[in-house]
């Protein structure tokens, strides 16, 4: 029978084919689920959102949204704002503004008319019911606040706060839909320069 390595010269032969069987062992994790989720601050957020919905239900209303509530608190701030502008100072984007409007104005909360100075915009003013029905969210809002803080100290309270306004406003310009005009990323000054240690 043929062999490979019968033609060659005395003392040479073909080297065997190293043969490995594959490992039944399962890799090992070097990574740990704390590291790369618990630990990891858009869980922490999701899950502070989470926590702060529930008690939004529990203290506020289980029927108007927190989306809901901030535009009809701001369009009571600011009488006759137009659309575009009212979804710039509360952080929502041009379509769910819309359609969360149409949605006031379907209940008789909301009253939307063309703007005299563009006629491609809306103004919106509170309808009485409108005024009525915030006046009675304003109180469960400050309660809601009591709660998802009674867990820590005043200390506390005031560093996570002054952290929230921070983070929200060096990160105003990742959000889809940056807030203008208002609140953290007016409140706390302009935007720093990266790498500087601005408090």
């Amino acid at each position: 029978m043929w062999r490979p390595d019968q033609y060659l010269p005395a003392g040479l032969h073909t080297p065997r084919m190293a043969t490995t069987k594959p490992s039944t062992r399962s890799p090992r994790l070097v990574r740990t689920v704390a590291g790369d989720l618990y630990d990891q601050p858009g869980h922490l957020i999701r899950r502070a959102h989470q926590i702060a919905l529930g008690m939004y239900a529990e203290c506020v209303d289980r029927e108007v949204t927190p989306p809901q509530y901030a535009i009809l608190r701001m369009v009571a701030e600011v009488p006759g704002i137009d659309q575009m502008g009212l979804a710039r100072r509360v952080g929502l984007d041009n379509s769910t503004t819309a359609l969360t409007a149409a949605r006031l104005e379907a209940k008789g909360l909301l009253l939307r008319q063309v703007h005299p100075a563009n006629r491609r915009q809306l103004q919106l003013t509170l309808t009485p019911e409108g005024v009525s029905l915030l006046n009675s969210l304003v109180d469960g809002v400050h309660r809601m606040r009591e709660q998802l803080f009674g867990v820590l100290s005043g200390r506390e309270q005031a560093e996570l706060m002054r952290l929230l306004r921070k983070f929200v406003r060096l990160n105003n310009d990742s959000s889809r839909a940056p807030q203008e005009g208002g609140g953290p990323a007016a409140a706390a000054g302009p935007r720093p320069r990266r790498g500087s240690d601005s408090r």
